[in-house]
């Protein structure tokens, strides 16, 4: 009797412990909850259309300076890497032989004049004398040829004192233009200008310069495919504008303006050539240096600008996570412009009001919850805890 009793109350016990197992079982682990994702919401707006290109500048204007006229060397009148004015002596070619063919010249145009002063006399003679008979018809004309004769030789005289007194002043070798004189090709004491105008240097206009760079022909026709539907607006003539970086990757104060656009394409390049005027007053740039340039050539119409940190990619091309009406995550193909100020310029692949996830992008799954919530970006060096979750990954 009494131990039938006592294993009454230990079955109970047995079968209360297998049932809260059971039930415990049943339950399973705890739900996490949904990630928290920084998002922003997409906005149509229009943006300047600009491409990032490379290109080299150039000087405004550069002239060679040559000897023309043959002559020994005397001197250098000017510093090698200075700037020079239009008009200033550079060098001095002996003007020794020239000075001594100029008054040959001179005085063969003297001779020229005495002999068409006398024949002129003698003409006047005839013209008196044969109408009274007293000399021939012959003589007359013979007379009368004499003095033209005299005449013409009168202005080829001329024609060489001029000739020799332009070949004096080329003696003195000027700048063309208002630049920068610079290295001098040939020493004191070398004959010059003998055959051929030999180059003494090279005077270059720095203020302003030209920059020199290309586009290539897709881009060209991707730009007036998108101007007929009336996505892009093109700038006008003269207006585009360009800024350049330095070579240490700082940007350049002033703004350049485009100023001449080829009309063909380059066979060895497939691309057109496009140049464009910058100031330089300060001297800074330099010709020959290769820059990075940003060409903002005209107006981009209902497009997004989204944190670059937003953009993936993978095999297939670049994508963006968004966070649906429903609260999942889905994900979107976009077509990239250019980068701009640390956001892309997206062309397609979203809709205005989508909410696109900026930071928190590692922790979302395409299909899966996520809790929203405006990405703010956080200062450079201290991030927060959206910025944190922003991703390094698919770049």
């Amino acid at each position: 009797m009494k131990s039938s009793s006592l294993s009454t109350p230990l079955l109970c016990l047995s079968l209360l412990a297998l049932a809260a197992c059971g039930k415990g079982k049943e339950q399973g682990p705890p739900q996490m909850p949904p990630p928290e994702v920084g998002v922003v919401q997409a906005q149509a707006q229009t943006s300047p259309l600009t491409r990032d290109l490379v290109g080299r500048l150039s000087p405004y204007r550069s002239a060679d300076v040559r000897a023309r006229v043959a002559g020994v060397l005397l001197k250098r009148a000017y510093t090698e890497g200075t700037d020079v004015k239009q008009g200033q002596l550079l060098f001095q070619i002996d003007p020794a032989p020239l000075k001594a063919a100029l008054s040959a010249a001179e005085a063969a145009l003297a001779q020229a004049q005495a002999t068409d002063t006398n024949a002129r006399i003698n003409a006047q003679r005839a013209r008196e004398l044969a109408p009274k008979g007293y000399i021939s018809k012959s003589d007359l004309d013979n007379a009368l040829a004499a003095e033209r004769t005299a005449t013409a030789a009168v202005q080829a005289a001329r024609a060489n004192v001029q000739t020799a007194r332009i070949n004096l002043g080329y003696a003195s070798v000027t700048s063309p233009i208002d630049g920068r004189a610079g290295q001098q090709q040939v020493t004191e004491g070398a004959l010059v200008g003998n055959g051929e105008a030999t180059l003494l240097t090279t005077v270059d206009q720095i203020d302003p310069l030209y920059v020199n760079f290309t586009l290539s022909v897709a881009d060209m026709e991707q730009m007036r495919r998108a101007q007929s539907s009336g996505n892009v607006t093109l700038a006008e003539p003269n207006k585009a504008s360009v800024r350049i970086a330095l070579p240490d990757g700082s940007a350049y104060a002033e703004t350049g303006t485009v100023d001449f656009s080829s009309t063909t394409v380059d066979p060895a390049t497939g691309a057109v050539n496009l140049r464009a005027q910058i100031p330089n007053p300060k001297h800074s740039l330099l010709p020959g240096m290769y820059v990075t340039l940003k060409a903002q050539l005209g107006q981009q119409h209902k497009v997004f600008l989204l944190p670059q940190a937003a953009v993936q990619r993978d095999t297939v091309g670049a994508y963006v996570f968004i966070v649906g009406k429903d609260g999942k995550v889905a994900r979107r193909y976009v077509t990239l412009g250019a980068a701009s100020d640390g956001h892309w310029v997206v062309t397609g692949g979203i809709a205005a009001g989508d909410q696109v996830v900026v930071s928190g992008v590692q922790n979302v799954k395409e299909g899966a919850p996520a809790k929203a919530s405006p990405w703010k970006p956080q200062a450079e060096g201290n991030p927060g805890p959206a910025a944190a979750g922003t991703p390094a990954r698919g770049k």
